[in-house]
């Protein structure tokens, strides 16, 4: 099964294409750019507590058969805690 590769940032709504070497995950797969996690979450994810990795980056070719999520999920009031 392959990761989703949400398609923004769910603190600040950036776009985080699934080239984006900025999007980082946890392990629900929960996705924020790399200065939302350094700067509003102190490295935790706001929803289940958990640790951030770099998102892996899908190769292009792999797109094909295994295209990125179109659904923007938002963490309500995130980008106003700072």
């Amino acid at each position: 099964m392959a990761l989703e590769l949400r398609p923004n940032c769910e603190c600040c709504d950036k776009d985080l294409p699934p080239e984006a070497a900025d999007a980082m995950i946890c392990t629900f797969e929960c996705t924020f750019c790399r200065d939302c996690v350094e700067t509003r979450m102190g490295g935790a994810c706001p929803n289940c507590g958990g640790n951030f990795q770099p998102r892996p980056i899908r190769p292009a070719h792999e797109l094909v058969n295994n295209p990125p999520s179109t659904v923007r999920v938002l963490k309500p009031g995130c980008a106003d805690a700072a």
